[in-house]
């Protein structure tokens, strides 16, 4: 039976297939998740293409990408316009494919929950962390509190299509490792 956030939308869950995704991407093309059965795939529900803490995320993964497999098959899926999307995150020069949900579709069908005071406890929580997305220059360019408060999520699927970790994030800071990110793509 799955899980079921404070909206009531179920979460995905570790066995369960690999949701139906098929989005555009900002390179042009056509994501289609179902494609990549046979590969391990990083999912990950990023909130909308300003938020600071997505684009520091983004940045540091960017960073890191040399520790990845070549062959690692990462996607982040953002609510965003996909024209604003790919204006945005032209100066990470982002190695992994990144997609737009322009009605927010996948992110409810897979339980992305809402939550403005945990996304306020972030700052708090991680004030490094926020001090940098200060020093980068990233500010969230929406007042829309329906954007602000969506909480990110992180999926490892396996070659099967199935979920082996879900990881529904308490506030905005709270993604799992980046090491934890390589060692799934190396096959642990």
């Amino acid at each position: 039976m799955p899980v079921l956030c404070e909206h009531t939308m179920p979460r995905l869950e570790v066995g369960n297939d690999a949701p139906q995704i098929e989005l555009p991407a900002i390179d042009g093309s056509t994501f289609d998740l179902s494609k990549y059965k046979g590969k391990r795939v990083i999912l990950t529900f990023f909130r909308f293409d300003s938020c600071p803490f997505c684009n520091l995320r983004i940045h540091r993964i960017v960073k890191r990408w040399n520790e990845f497999p070549e062959d690692t098959v990462m996607v982040g899926i953002f609510d965003a316009k996909i024209g604003k999307l790919k204006k945005r995150m032209k100066k990470h020069k982002v190695p992994f494919t990144l997609v737009a949900d322009e009605t927010y579709e996948h992110f409810l069908n897979n339980g992305v929950e809402k939550s403005f005071f945990r996304v306020m406890l972030a700052p708090l929580k991680a004030p490094l962390t926020f001090l940098q997305t200060l020093v980068r220059g990233y500010v969230p360019m929406t007042l829309s509190i329906s954007k602000l408060s969506t909480l990110p999520v992180d999926v490892l699927i396996d070659e099967n299509g199935k979920i082996i970790e879900a990881h529904y994030c308490k506030d905005t800071v709270d993604h799992l490792p980046i090491e934890r990110l390589v060692e799934f793509a190396q096959g642990a």
